[in-house]
């Protein structure tokens, strides 16, 4: 069932797949020219960021230089999916990291996600599968024909769509404890 999608993504192309949250674009963190293509389709600029999602929580020293202490707590009790901006990423394309040097990173809890990432073996982007300004779609069917036409790969939950979902909860932490709600 993932053997399509982890070629997708080893052969540097754009995947349509289920997130833990709603539908996603994704791609390898460190191939530039797909991230590019994933901006394309989306019509989306640069400066907006992109999530990184990872399947445990081991990656996230993979991807953060500096991994503040809340964070641990955060990621591991969190019921619903929450997004982290951490200060300091690494190991990944530039254009993932803010003007400031930090990185959005998901931990997945979703089983059928979760498992795309884990036999990839590395973390993946992730961002909505709408073009740029236009609501993020619930199911397949309220994806744009031009992204499905668009992306190299098209991954889908062989159990079905499950109930429609929404977009995570995005925190900003700093070093020292300090945090802020971005999006609740």
């Amino acid at each position: 069932m993932y053997h399509e999608a982890i070629q997708t993504l080893k052969s540097g192309g754009v995947l349509l797949y289920p997130s833990d949250t709603i539908w996603g674009l994704g791609c390898d963190v460190r191939n530039e020219q797909a991230i590019e293509k994933i901006l394309e389709l989306k019509n989306r600029p640069a400066s907006k960021g992109l999530i990184v999602l990872i399947s445990k929580i081991e990656q996230l020293s993979e991807y953060v230089e500096q991994v503040p202490d809340l964070a641990w707590d955060l990621v591991e009790f969190a019921e619903d999916p929450l997004t982290i901006i951490y200060p300091k990423g690494k190991n990944v394309s530039p254009s993932l990291l803010a003007p400031d040097g930090s990185i959005a990173i998901r931990l997945v809890k979703d089983e059928f996600c979760k498992g795309l990432i884990y036999r990839y073996q590395r973390a993946i982007v992730s961002t909505s599968a709408n073009l740029s300004g236009e609501p993020s779609p619930l199911n397949f069917a309220g994806i744009a024909p031009s992204i499905v036409t668009g992306v190299d790969g098209v991954l889908k939950n062989p159990a079905g769509e499950g109930p429609a979902k929404k977009a995570s909860k995005i925190v900003q932490l700093g070093l020292h404890g300090d945090y802020k709600l971005i999006r609740g």
